[in-house]
């Protein structure tokens, strides 16, 4: 213990704790004759890949290998084409398919293409637009073959205002049936039942107050019964079955010109007209009560239609006070509301459009107005020649039709309130000073409905200027 301990490499302390290993045995020479390399086996030249086939290969499949994000990808399209383990050895050198994929996805450079445009769930349907903009004006063709059968200067405060009283009722009525129709076939049509006959009541009661009772307000309340079953029929998409009801009316109104057929006559076709219609609509009413009820849920308070109601008596208004100076202008701007429903859908597909081109909010602000200018832009187009053959004047029908378009485009993204109390406002106004008789009379009309479509596209603008409503 007393000696020095030596700590050099291979001293004796090694041979006391070290852990000492049994040296592996050294391998079992085989004979000469038992090695395989030098008996049967065949030695074939190893070759490398084939770069012109890979290289023609990569030029076949470029379009779909560019947009790979790795080779893998690469080696699923050349399964999927078929190309087996000894094609990818004997065609193209190479010992695997990932291996000729890793090739391929090495020579081939990315490529980012742009995904497929998706379709436009607003496209519209052309023919039903223009089908729905005859349907609201074939009903002047009543007046037409009634025109010997009544007095204008006495009858006519009665239906005007049997038809502002449905005008105003239906837009209600068809919005809360269309908040029905979310939950089912069956609630909407037994709220459309039980408001269009509700909506002709109040309608005929209004009318029999100026009609002091007289028989003229058997003619209102068929105007009115025509109007509430017309709805119906629209709000639930039946507008070939409503174009059939009406056509007693287009065959009489097609031969005037050439034969007169009586009073008798005129009445018959107008009455049987109205029957075709209740009948059509009793029968699609009771073909939606069939339906098994959705389950219960809740119902939408009515207040949510008052807008829609306050529009439809507004809108009624200003086109009322348009008809007294020029009715044929009218009739051209009821025909004109086919063009503007099918404008609406295209301005909600361009939109969508025009959102997804835009990388910031303030680029989309400017293609939203740019889209907005356009639809309206062609909208009063359309009606252009129209105001000049009618006398109406530009002036006096574009300002108004700009604003019903407006306003129907902001109800159509829910935005009620603006456009009724715009519009409330515009046909106050020109009411007022049209039935006080104060200057400038009636030529009011233009100037505040120009007013008026300003300050809806201004909040058209900036309501639909957003993202948010088109998402």
């Amino acid at each position: 213990m007393s000696g020095p301990m030596s700590l050099e490499p291979g001293g004796a302390e090694q041979d006391t704790l070290a852990l000492r290993l049994a040296r592996p045995r050294p391998p079992r020479r085989r004979p000469r004759w038992a090695l395989d390399d030098t008996t049967l086996a065949i030695r074939l030249p190893r070759r490398g890949p084939d770069e012109e086939a890979v290289s023609a290969l990569a030029a076949e499949l470029a379009d779909r290998v560019g947009p790979a994000v790795h080779p893998y990808e690469v080696a699923a399209l050349l399964e999927a084409e078929g190309l087996s383990a000894s094609a990818v050895s004997e065609r193209y050198g190479h010992p695997n398919l990932f291996s000729l994929a890793s090739a391929l996805y090495e020579r081939v450079p990315r490529t980012f293409p742009e995904p497929p445009a998706a379709a436009d769930p607003w496209r519209p349907d052309t023919v039903r637009c223009l089908l729905r903009g005859l349907l609201f004006a074939l009903p002047a063709l009543a007046y037409l073959l009634t025109a010997p059968l009544w007095r204008a200067d006495r009858h006519a405060a009665v239906l005007m205002v049997a038809g502002v009283v449905s005008w105003a009722w239906g837009q209600a009525l068809g919005h809360r049936a269309y908040l029905r129709l979310v939950r089912g076939r069956r609630e909407a049509a037994r709220t459309l039942l039980t408001g269009a006959l509700l909506g002709a009541a109040v309608a005929t009661a209004l009318a029999a107050l100026p009609a002091a009772g007289g028989p003229v307000t058997v003619v209102a309340a068929a105007q009115s019964l025509y109007l509430a079953a017309a709805g119906v029929l629209l709000v639930l998409g039946r507008e070939r079955l409503l174009l059939a009801a009406l056509s007693p009316l287009i065959a009489g109104a097609s031969v005037l010109p050439w034969w007169e057929p009586g009073p008798v006559l005129r009445a018959g076709l107008v009455l049987l007209a109205l029957l075709a219609t209740l009948a059509v609509t009793a029968r699609v009413l009771r073909a939606g009560l069939a339906v098994p009820a959705a389950d219960g849920g809740p119902r939408p308070s009515p207040l949510a239609s008052l807008p829609y109601g306050l529009f439809g008596l507004a809108a009624a208004v200003l086109v009322l006070l348009e008809g007294r100076r020029h009715p044929y202008a009218v009739i051209a701007l009821t025909l004109s509301m086919g063009p503007a429903e099918w404008l609406l859908y295209r301005y909600r597909g361009w939109s969508v459009a025009a959102l997804r081109a835009s990388g910031t909010p303030r680029g989309f602000r400017f293609r939203s107005a740019a889209v907005l200018g356009a639809c309206l832009g062609v909208y009063l187009l359309l009606l252009l020649p129209a105001a000049l053959f009618t006398g109406a004047g530009p002036a006096g029908l574009l300002p108004l039709a700009a604003v019903l378009w407006t306003a129907l485009l902001l109800q159509a993204f829910g935005m009620a309130w603006p456009p009724a109390v715009l519009c409330l406002a515009a046909a106050g106004g020109a009411g007022a000073v049209t039935w006080l008789d104060v200057p400038p009379g009636p030529a009011v009309l233009g100037p505040v409905c120009a007013l008026a479509a300003l300050c809806l596209a201004v909040c058209a603008l900036r309501l639909l200027g957003r993202p948010s409503p088109h998402a």
